[in-house]
Formats: C-alpha cells, sequence, structure tokens
C-alpha cells in the first residue's frame, strides 16, 4: 500500500506550517487491479463516508483494489485524518503534496504512483455515487479506454449547470469529441490509458479530449449525481473562462503539435497571398494614373505582407523544434503511440523500434 504524506513549505508569513501525519516513505508503485484515485482538498467531513461507499461498491467485483487519497494540500486535517483511517484499513493510502497545486497536478501524482491495471478517479466532496463504479467498469469490459460519468440530473445550482452546458457543448463542437459532461470528476481509465496522459496546469477538464488525440476509446454512461453535504465548492464561474484558454492548448496541442507549420505557414500564406493581391491591384490602378500613396488599401497590402512573413518564420522556427525534440526522444514518441506488437520481436534491436 503507498503511504506518502510530504510537510508543508513554509507559509507567506514565515513560519512553517505543522507538519502533516507521519507516513512510511514509500515511493514504490502499487500492483493491485484496481486503484481509486481520490483527488481532495479540505474534504475531510466526506472522506470516511465516501471511503466506506467505496469499499461496499468495489468488494463484490473481486478485484484486488486500492484506494489512494492525494491530498492537495488541505489545512482542515485530511492527511490526519487518513493516517487514523490506515491504521485499520490496509486497502486506503495516501499521497501529500507539499501545497495547493491543483486538481491536475492531484491526478497526475496519483497516476504516476501506481500501475494498476483499472484506475477509478472520483472527487473527494461525496457528490458522486461510488455505487455507479460497475456500471464505469462495464464500460471498461466492453473495449473502451476511458469512461467519463455523465452528471445528467446535476445537484448544482443553475448558473452551474447552465456554464457547464455551454462549456462543454462549445467543447464538443471545437474538438469532434460529443460528450455531454467533459468534466466530470468520476472516471474509469485502463491504466496504460491514464499514464499515457500528460496532466499539468487545468487539462484535467479535457481527459476525454486528451485520451481520445492519442487514440485511445472514449464513452461515457449517466451516473447518479448528489447535493453537496459537506463544506462549499471552490470552483466559481470564472473557470470557465480559464477553460476556454485551456481548449485553445488542447486544440493546437491535438491538432498541430507535431507539425505547427501547417497552422502557422498556412495562416501566413493566405496573409501573404492577398497582401501580394492588394499590392498588385493598386500598382494596376497606379499604372492607370490614380495615386495610392495616401489610400489606406496601401498599408492594408504591405501589413498583410509583412505579417504574413512573421507567421511563416513562426512556422518554421517551431517546425525546427519539433525536429530537435523527435531527435532527442528518439523512438520513445512513436511508442507511445503503438497498441500491440503482431510478428515483431519487443526486443528487436532497432533504432526505430523501442520495447
Amino acid at each position: 500500500m503507498l503511504l506518502v504524506i510530504s510537510s508543508h513549505p513554509a507559509g507567506s508569513d514565515g513560519n512553517r506550517a505543522p507538519k502533516s501525519a507521519e507516513f512510511p516513505q514509500d515511493m514504490g508503485m502499487s500492483a493491485a487491479d484496481l486503484t481509486v484515485i481520490i483527488p481532495a482538498y479540505d474534504e475531510s467531513e466526506a472522506l470516511p463516508g465516501l471511503i466506506e461507499e467505496i469499499h461496499a461498491a468495489c468488494g463484490p467485483l473481486g478485484l484486488d483494489y486500492e484506494i489512494v487519497v492525494v491530498d492537495d494540500g488541505s489545512s482542515d486535517g485530511t492527511p490526519e485524518l487518513i493516517a487514523e483511517l490506515a491504521t485499520t484499513d490496509d486497502r486506503l493510502g495516501c499521497v501529500g503534496l507539499r501545497r495547493n497545486f491543483g486538481k491536475s497536478a492531484a491526478l497526475a501524482v496519483g497516476f504516476d504512483s501506481t500501475d494498476s491495471r483499472l484506475i477509478i478517479t472520483i472527487d473527494g466532496d461525496g457528490q458522486d455515487d461510488p455505487a455507479d463504479i460497475p456500471a464505469l467498469l462495464a464500460e471498461i469490459d466492453e473495449g473502451y479506454d476511458l469512461v467519463s460519468g455523465w452528471k445528467r440530473d446535476r445537484q448544482d445550482p443553475w448558473t452551474r449547470r447552465l456554464a457547464s452546458k455551454v462549456f462543454n457543448g462549445f467543447t464538443s463542437l471545437m474538438t469532434g469529441v460529443r460528450m455531454h459532461d467533459m468534466n466530470c470528476g468520476f472516471k474509469a481509465y485502463r491504466g496504460d490509458c491514464a499514464r499515457s496522459i500528460e496532466v499539468y496546469g487545468e487539462m484535467h477538464r479535457f481527459m476525454p479530449v486528451l485520451a481520445d488525440q492519442q487514440g485511445w476509446t472514449v464513452t461515457e454512461v449517466p451516473v447518479n449525481h448528489r447535493a453537496r453535504q459537506f463544506g462549499k465548492s471552490r470552483f466559481g464561474l470564472e473557470r470557465y473562462l480559464r477553460g476556454a484558454l485551456d481548449l485553445v492548448t488542447v486544440f493546437f496541442l491535438g491538432r498541430y503539435q507535431n507539425r505547427p507549420l501547417h497552422l502557422f505557414g498556412g495562416l501566413g500564406a493566405v496573409l501573404v497571398i492577398l497582401g501580394i493581391a492588394i499590392s498588385l491591384y493598386l500598382t494596376a490602378i497606379w499604372i492607370g494614373g490614380t495615386s495610392i500613396g495616401d489610400r489606406p488599401l496601401l498599408f492594408l497590402g504591405v501589413l498583410l505582407i509583412v505579417v504574413g512573413v512573421q507567421l511563416l518564420s513562426l512556422g518554421l522556427l517551431a517546425q525546427i523544434m519539433v525536429l530537435n525534440r523527435r531527435e532527442a526522444s528518439g523512438a520513445a514518441v512513436e511508442h507511445a503511440l503503438v497498441s500491440a506488437l503482431i510478428g515483431v520481436s519487443a526486443d528487436r534491436d532497432d533504432s526505430r523500434v523501442e520495447a
């Protein structure tokens, strides 16, 4: 069982925060069939009941499972609570972050802490119902790699429901991944799928999109959503503005990460062609005797050509950086995309194949 808690760094007032609960410092990878990861930030009231419900849902599955709470810098005694519960529960462990880094960082640490074949993520606020875990895993058995919960009857204020509907609709339109609830924290993964996704910043909102871009199969199933009983939500409407900015990143990385010249070069070429067309038109009328020195169209033509050339140059520089990165990483880039080897030795001594 993985049990790691780190002490918090000094606070802004220069005083060191109280040291977290002491656990055996074992960073080895766990090897259960199923790992349930709970990212938690100040959820000490909801966690005991949630953990009991997870045991009730996972016990009948016949799987060797474990529960890993990733404490995201809580200040409400969450580490001490998990330490106490772990003394009588050998399936429970905790990874403590030094401060509040956010949900994406908590998930990344959780994924890195296990090599389980199956992974469930569930928020620590108790609004998701662990009784739906078998339904999520059933879709994994059907062949999907990532199964997201769909809070069809969402128990949140109407403002959050409306903002979520707009956000999910726009994300589906931009990415082509048709899902009703992209940001639901209740998900099931194949272990290899979860560990292949680089989660940082606030990219946890787009896990199905990131998985789809790598070729993993994704789907969603309706899950029960409950009213919050403890604490209050720390997510406001401003997260959707940040999410819109993150969507631009996801869109760019998904389509142009390895071919940035196609984006910047394409836009630059269009602008240069428009600028040249305008310049040719102005040249023709100048030859006909019309003065063009004070025409705004002249400045527009010149501006389009200059900006277009700059975009072309930016695309070329970005493409060179991509090629350098691929040369430095060798075959590891292609290896991440391989799902199976048939008739090819995994131990082949070839610079183009890396096991």
